[in-house]
């Protein structure tokens, strides 16, 4: 297979979202991006993406800022590839949620200062000025790599005094759900985004967390044969989730071993369909208390809009959130998608968003590449180490990508051969 043909094949899907000369622009970006060895600023990438210098560096500024090409072209374009890879039969996994791509210069279009959640505390609020980015991800469970992957799909930024960040994750599912008619959806998400349960999501069920103080509801009673009045919305006011838990007998609780962080840990389980009417207004939902047997951990709180759902999938679905988590970590440490500065028009939000699709972009050349029966590199500082990470998939296009620029130079001696070698070994593990 030649793995730097699939990788231009993956860029050629792309071409019908841009005009011919910003399509060369582009796929340079692309490639310069994933070789470049320093700050993936747009100077520090015109280096490896444009070697020769047959463009002038004034044109990859304008392909940011003012090219005439729509994102939503080439999110759908990757987001077909990568639903190929999920099975046909069960809903599509789908992740939301936002994180800040730090900027500096006080003139970056659409930056603000917002609250970080990396960094605040419960008695230390931080906060940081960028883009407040809402990122929709597909998940993926494959049989050759154990831990779940977030594969980005769609992107938002979220701009004070515009939509919510919950209107912008509706509309992005909604998007979705109109590249993929034929497909259900699952979408899970932290509690500040429980609310998408009431958005009225085609073919799509909810998964999220609630509020430690919620108040729910019973279902409503019946309707009795002549009874005056409107039909009742809700039910009796149930007391707190802890006070539920405390008063649900012991052969309520299920023992089960839940799958969370790619490890099956022991839980028990209690359920009980609810109304959570502030938030999701009058569609029932399922309640799933989950309680660590040894006690070290508080009792979780999670929901699913599927009342019919397993709990122990509902409280393994939401343990597969900590995956956009990481996509945030190495989008931003590995690929640098806060580093290009572009300050104006639609430069921020573009170049934020070409970063977070060579993440996805670089996954999906790697699974189509990797050999599967391969074994792992024996390395004695990673002994429980069994499969890749992006790291792992970085490195991998990074040496096939200079070793297709540096091999017409190791023809000349078997010397050079070596010295090429060792060179793009360097090369593949720098940035």
């Amino acid at each position: 297979m030649d793995r730097a043909r699939v990788w231009q094949d993956l860029l050629d899907h792309t071409a019908p979202t841009f005009t011919r000369p910003a399509f060369r622009l582009f796929a340079r970006i692309a490639s310069g991006w994933i070789l470049c060895p320093a700050r993936r600023t747009i100077i520090g990438i015109i280096p490896t993406a444009d070697p020769q210098r047959t463009c002038a560096h004034d044109a990859f500024h304008r392909f940011f800022r003012d090219a005439v090409w729509r994102s939503w072209q080439l999110w759908r374009q990757i987001a077909l590839q990568i639903v190929g890879l999920c099975p046909e039969s069960v809903p599509l996994a789908l992740l939301v949620d936002d994180t800040i791509v730090h900027k500096t210069g006080p003139e970056v279009e659409d930056a603000g200062v917002f609250r970080d959640p990396i960094r605040s505390t419960s008695r230390n609020i931080v906060y940081a000025f960028g883009l407040n980015v809402v990122l929709l991800c597909v998940r993926l469970r494959l049989p050759v790599i154990p831990q779940p992957l977030a594969l980005a799909v769609d992107l938002r930024i979220y701009r004070k005094g515009g939509p919510s960040h919950v209107a912008l994750a509706a509309d992005m599912v909604r998007q979705l759900a109109g590249w993929l008619p034929l497909h259900r959806f699952l979408l899970i998400g932290d509690g500040a985004y429980a609310s998408l349960a009431k958005q009225d999501l085609p073919r799509t069920h909810v998964v999220s967390r609630l509020r430690r103080d919620a108040a729910l509801f019973d279902l409503p009673p019946p309707r009795q044969p002549g009874q005056p009045g409107r039909p009742r919305k809700k039910g009796a006011r149930l007391p707190s989730l802890a006070r539920i838990a405390a008063q649900a007998t012991p052969t309520k609780w299920t023992p089960v071993h839940v799958r969370l962080r790619n490890r099956m840990v022991p839980r028990q389980l209690f359920t009980r369909t609810v109304l959570w009417y502030q938030v999701t207004g009058p569609l029932p939902i399922r309640l799933v208390t989950v309680r660590d047997p040894s006690g070290h951990e508080h009792d979780d709180y999670f929901f699913t809009t599927d009342i019919n759902a397993r709990p122990a999938d509902v409280a393994a679905d939401y343990g597969d959130r900590w995956a956009i988590e990481v996509t945030f970590r190495d989008a931003k440490q590995l690929l640098g998608v806060h580093q290009p500065q572009s300050w104006r028009r639609g430069g921020p939000e573009r170049t934020v968003m070409v970063g977070f699709w060579l993440h996805s972009a670089v996954w999906l050349w790697f699974l189509h590449t990797w050999d599967h029966n391969r074994a792992w590199p024996d390395r004695p500082w990673y002994t429980r180490k069994c499969s890749p990470s992006f790291a792992d998939a970085l490195t991998e296009l990074r040496a096939v990508l200079w070793h297709e620029r540096l091999s017409p130079a190791s023809a000349a001696s078997p010397d050079i051969a070596k010295l090429i070698r060792s060179l793009v070994a360097s090369l593949a593990r720098a940035g």
